[in-house]
This record gives C-alpha cells, structure tokens and sequence, in this order.
C-alpha cells in the first residue's frame, strides 16, 4: 500500500531538487550572458525588441554579440520561445558561430541559418505544392548549370557568344524574382526580337530541364520559396505566424527576392531586427542591393535606427585608413568608425619593382614577423583578382610558408569528390538524370555519347526508370549496364539500413571506384586521399546531425561557400578580398593595388562601380587587427604579357603618401625606367658559388643572382630557394674555391 504522506515529501523534494538544478542552470548560463558587456549603443539597440529596428553597424563593432545577445534577450528576458525566433545569417560560417554562442548563454536552439539554408528547409517541407517536384530534390552545381545551358544553346543552334547572354538572362529574372515572359517581353520594346525570343526559348528549356530532373539552381531555392509564399496563403501563414521575431545579419547584402521573403516573413508580427553596412556591400554582381537599407523606411512605418561606430578589431592606425578611403563614397550614411585602441602598428607600403619582388617581400615580411612570435594562420594575403595568386604561391613557396588558396579549386569541385556525390544522388533522387549522366560510365562500361542519346530515346521518360525496368532487358545496351542496374537495385534496398558512412564505403566498393582509382602514382595516391577525406566528411555530418539523411548532406555540401573552408590550422590565407568578408587577421597584406587592377579598369567610367570597388578596399583594410601592408609594383606579369602599371588611385585616398614612390612614378620614360634599375644594382656582396648560412634554411649556395642584385638563387641541401638578398638574413660562410 501506498503511503500518501511519503509520497508527498518525496513529490516535494523532488520538486525542490528540479527547480534548484535549474536555478543553478540559469547561473551558469548567465555568466555567459552579460549585458553589461555591451556598450551604450548596443544596449539601446537590445532593448527596443518591438517594430522594425535597423542598426547600421561599421566593421568590427560588435555586431554579432549584439545579434546573440538580442535572441537570448527575447528568450530570457521577454521569454519568447525559441520557436518563434528566426535569425538569418549570410554564411555557414556566420550561422555556426551564432548557434554556438547563443547555445552558451542560455542554452537553448533557434532557427538560425543562411537565407539559402533557410529556403531548403522550407522546400522540403513544401515544395509538394509545385508541380513536378518532390522533397528529394537535389541542388545543382554552377559547373552542371553551364553544362545544361551549354547543350541547350547547341540545340536550338545558337552561337558561343550567346551562352554568357543567357546566363545573365538567367541571373536577372531569378535575382529579381521576374516572370520569365514578362521580363522578355519589356527587353523586346528595345531589343532584337527575334534574338530575344530564342534567348526566351533557351530560358524556358533550362527551367524545364531542371524540373524534369526534381532539381533546383541556388537561385531557385530563394525562388520557389517566393513562389510558394506569394501564391499559396497558407504556407506562408504557417511561417509567418510562426516567426514573431526575425533578426537578419549583413542585411546589406540582400538582393530583391530576399528582401520580399523578409517583408513576408514579418508581414504578421511585424517585429524585425537587421543589423548592416552599405560601406561593406560588395556583392552588386550578384544582385546584392544595398538600397534595401534605405528602402526600410518607405516599407516599414516607425522604423527606429540606431548607429555602431565603435571598433573593437582594429588599431588606430587602421581605422583611419579606412575612414579616409571609405568617405570618397557619396551614396553612404554618415559615419566614422574609433576606437580605444592604440594607434598600433603605421601601415606599410611597398613599392615593388615586379611581382616576383612583391611576392618574395610578402614571404620575407611573413618569415620575419612568425620569428617574434607570430603564427601562420595569423596572415592573411588579400587580392582583387586570382590571377595575382601564382608570384604569391611561388614566392611563399620558396620560402616553406604554408598556404591555402581561396576562390580556386574546392574540395568537393574536385573529379573524383564530384562523382561520389553524382553516385550518391541517384540514390536520393532518382530522377536526377545530371547526377546519373556522370556516373553511368565511370568505371567504363563503353557508354558514350551515342549509346546515352539513344538511351535516352529508348526511356522516354526517365532513363534511371527505364533501367531498373523489364523493358531494358531487351535493349542492346543491357549487358553493358546489366552490373551498374543491379548493383544499384541492391544498395537502394540499403539506402535506409546503413548509416551514411556505411552506405558511402560500400557504394565505393561495389561500384568499384576503389578500384579505377587505385594506382602507385601520386595523382591515383591522392585521388584516394581525397575519397578517404570525403567519407570522413560524411562520418563528421552524421556525428553533428542527428537524424542526418543524405539530401541533408548532399544539400549543405552544395550551399558551402569559400569561408567555410578558411580555418585556423597553421597555414597562410590567400584570397580575394570577397572571400574574406566577415573574418579579420592579425595582419593582412592587400596586393595589386595598380589603376586597372584594384580599382578594376572596368570600374573606370561608372560611378556606381568605382564605389564599389571603393567598399571593397574598405573590407580589405578593416580586416586587419594589428598590420597591415599595401604593395604595388612597377612592372606586373598578367594574361601572357608584361606591363608596367601606375599607382591605385586607392593609396591616395587611403592617405598615405609614399615617400620612395616607384621610379615609374617620376621618370619620363619606362624604357628609361629599366635601364636605370639595372644601373642601380644592389650590392649584397655575394656571388655565384658562395656559401651562406640561414638561420631557417641551414647551410646553402648561391646559384645564381638576378641582374638588378635583388634575388638569389641558393641550394639549401637540394631545396632551392629565391630570396630576397637586401632581406634575408645571410650569412657569409666561405666562397667556393676556383
């Protein structure tokens, strides 16, 4: 028998123990969560949670640890519930760090993604709505977007030329969020008709296309969420009444269809927060409008506005170097950005002869300061072009600094990345017919391009249906595809039985890409490499998602971007400055600042242009917390050719004047320019075939001087090396004997 009593007292002790726990929860969490570790602008901000607020915030002021403690405010505070809270952010990188501190101030998950993760996980609740279309849909990649619109123009028969034309046709009407007739037919009130109607033709087709194969560009994902909130009411209501508060990062740098989901989103409540800075929008290209921010005040009633000017990265020094470029802007709000650092560091300029001179000062520099303590990953070499890189790459090289390239070649861009993820995919969609077009002969089973038009033929509809039906048996291409087909039947049925990490090992195997990869030379050795690193991938995903299926997978590999892959793991970041955006160094060398290069030659005759090239070099600056370099040369290899350059505009207006500017800059002739450097050889007292000592390399000899003095060429135990000789610090042991 029960005992009333008792099981009241221990009903109450328990009670008792839950609510101290969670005191003692809420302690630990508020530590974390500090208000008043907010300046007095910041905390004016916080507490004005209801209405639209936009807070115009410069480089490095502190604007996600307002974000984050803004959601934690509304959750601990005004105690919403983090189901209706929504944060959008404009890179993974951004979305992880958001999630990570609002998990530790107050331990609990919002819905904080990227506009284009936001939009996946809608559609894959919604997009049943949309005729021909199902929740397995895939993402494609921008090299199967050209690709597709490739075979389109060949088969309406229209020229080379046209394909980049259409592209922009593409980007426009999606970026906008235009119907595609509609959009034709206003160009056509100024244009070729005729022309215009095939570029129509060509548009439709690639629209078709990807329906036909259940997939979507990065485009569509913001689109066909428009769509669906646009044209069926109670999809939108089910997130518009959802959401009572929504905050948007970088908000800067939204396009039209953005800001329409925005102004939908909110449409019920009515309460958003958007942090942003038209000094820091540099993505016009992609259809990035930094108007929006003004454009709040005419779409919004009581729009509350509040400035953050106050730095928290960079030194003095800096600052000012960005205040001084950034105010030649006209179409901009009124601010300057201070701070209560020191003046730090002054900047530094360098007037290189060539870009094998700037390339091999930029490694000296890195070498110098990594020997008074600093790390590798505390550098940063930022350009405005990639086809800077290659003097970069060499002169680092040269000197063992390691290094990694941003705005090449990614990591799941690579052959052998792109046809797991193409094997994979035919899984998950069966309809992906891009996916199944890479991977129907790899390994070889003698179907070219013949035998898949006539597949295609044969199929009618699907060609993956058609293969996994009796009626294939009777096609002359059966016993060529008769493994793939089964094979394919056997791991669909252990598609939903395997972990991920099982299904890919075993999808490798059984396909036998192990095998056509498998080889002794160094191309097969990292190929396989990269396959290891691949599943690892894959065994990580899992790890940190629960529940993680493949089209989640397949979907945040397609949405990664060039900052993701940018981490602290001791190396040297070489980047476009585009790249960078959101993350700072603690010193940063900004290169190729010559008229034509950094401003862009483009960029020469338009207003809105020059601006922009102007905010990017305002980015570029304010990455810096400590150093910063700006170099330029005299004579630049580019494109095949060599040419001599004149000064960026940009370090005029940057306020600094170059005391030893580059002799290009005060002689009459460039012709006479060469002849003089050569005249004025420096004099490091070395020759060929002395031995020198570096307190890095050990013990080497020169090879080989070039004419003007200035690199050596030394043989470091069969490393060889080009430095700088007016830098280096050598040594003279001995001079080889005659």
């Amino acid at each position: 028998m029960k005992c009333p009593l008792l099981h009241l007292m221990f009903s109450k002790i328990f009670d008792f123990y839950f609510v101290f726990l969670l005191f003692c929860d809420n302690i630990f969490f508020m530590n974390k969560y500090d208000i008043n570790s907010l300046n007095e602008e910041q905390k004016q901000a916080l507490y004005s949670t209801d209405g639209v607020v936009l807070v115009t915030a410069g480089a490095g002021s502190g604007k996600t640890r307002l974000l984050t403690h803004r959601i934690c405010y509304l959750l601990m505070e005004k105690h919403v519930s983090p189901y209706n809270i929504l944060a959008i952010t404009f890179t993974n990188k951004a979305t992880n760090e958001m999630k990570e501190r609002v998990r530790e101030m107050c331990n609990l998950n919002v819905w904080i993604s990227t506009f284009h993760s936001m939009c996946v996980r809608i559609l894959r609740q919604e997009i049943d709505f949309l005729d021909g279309y199902d929740k397995n849909f895939t993402i494609i990649s921008e090299t199967d977007r050209d690709r597709i619109i490739k075979e389109i123009c060949k088969e309406l028969e229209l020229e080379d030329d046209d394909i980049s034309k259409i592209e922009h046709h593409i980007d426009n009407i999606k970026n906008s969020g235009a119907e595609i007739e509609e959009y034709f037919m206003e160009l056509m009130r100024y244009g070729n008709e005729n022309t215009l109607k095939k570029y129509m033709s060509a548009v439709y087709k690639y629209e078709e296309n990807l329906r036909k194969n259940n997939s979507l560009d990065f485009d569509d994902l913001l689109n066909k969420t428009l769509f669906l909130f646009q044209n069926y009411p109670e999809v939108l209501n089910r997130y518009a009444n959802r959401f009572q508060y929504v905050l948007v990062d970088e908000f800067q740098d939204t396009n039209l269809v953005q800001y329409k989901l925005i102004k939908m989103l909110v449409s019920v409540h009515k309460n958003l927060f958007v942090v942003g800075d038209e000094d820091q929008c540099i993505y016009s290209w992609r259809g990035a409008n930094f108007h929006n921010i003004f454009n709040l005040k005419k779409d919004f009633d009581n729009v509350q506005v509040f400035k953050l000017e106050r730095n928290y990265r960079s030194s003095k020094n800096i600052l000012n170097l960005a205040n001084n470029v950034i105010s030649n802007n006209k179409e901009r709000m009124e601010k300057k950005l201070w701070t209560e650092k020191e003046d730090g560091l002054p900047p530094v300029v360098y007037s290189a002869f060539d870009d094998r001179d700037e390339a091999l000062f930029i490694a000296n520099e890195i070498e110098k300061l990594c020997d008074e303590g600093y790390s590798y990953s505390d550098f940063a070499v930022l350009m405005r072009l990639n086809a800077l890189s290659r003097p970069i790459e060499e002169g680092l090289l040269s000197y063992n600094i390691p290094y990694r390239v941003f705005g090449g070649q990614k990591f799941f861009e690579r052959a052998e990345i792109k046809i797991l993820l193409a094997y994979i995919s035919i899984f998950v969609n069966p309809k992906d017919e891009i996916s199944l077009l890479k991977v129907i002969n790899f390994p070889k089973r003698g179907i070219g391009d013949v035998a898949i038009a006539n597949l295609k033929s044969e199929a009618e509809d699907g060609i993956l249906e058609y293969l996994l039906s009796e009626r294939f048996k009777y096609s002359k291409y059966y016993k060529k595809l008769e493994n793939f087909v089964e094979t394919y039947r056997k791991l669909r049925e252990e598609l939903n039985v395997l972990s991920l990490y099982d299904f890919a090992k075993k999808l490798i195997k059984d396909f036998h890409i192990d095998i056509e990869y498998a080889g002794k030379d160094e191309e097969s050795i990292n190929r396989m490499r990269n396959i290891d690193s691949f599943l690892s991938s894959i065994k990580e995903f899992e790890a940190e998602n629960k529940n993680a299926t493949f089209s989640d997978y397949l979907a945040g590999v397609m949405l990664r971007s060039d900052q993701d892959e940018i981490d602290e793991d001791g190396y040297v970041s070489v980047s476009t400055i585009h790249a960078v955006k959101g993350l700072e160094f603690r010193v940063v060398f900004v290169i190729g600042l010559e008229e034509g290069i950094f401003p862009l030659s483009r960029a020469m005759n338009s207003l809105g242009e020059m601006e922009e090239e102007r905010r990017l070099m305002y980015v570029a600056i304010t990455r810096a917390e400590e150093k910063i370099y700006l170099t330029h040369a005299t004579k630049r290899y580019m494109y095949g050719k060599s040419n001599y350059e004149t000064d960026s505009r940009f370090l005029k207006e940057l306020g600094i004047v170059d005391k030893k500017l580059p002799k290009a800059e005060t002689k009459k002739s460039k012709d006479f320019l060469v002849e003089e450097k050569e005249e004025e050889q420096f004099n490091s007292g070395l020759k060929v075939g002395d031995v020198v000592f570096h307190n890095r390399f050990g013990e080497g000899e020169v090879l080989d001087i070039s004419s003007d003095g200035m690199v050596g060429k030394i043989d470091f135990s069969g490393s060889i090396k080009e430095l700088m000789l007016n830098m280096a610090k050598l040594e003279k042991l001995e001079e080889k004997d005659e």
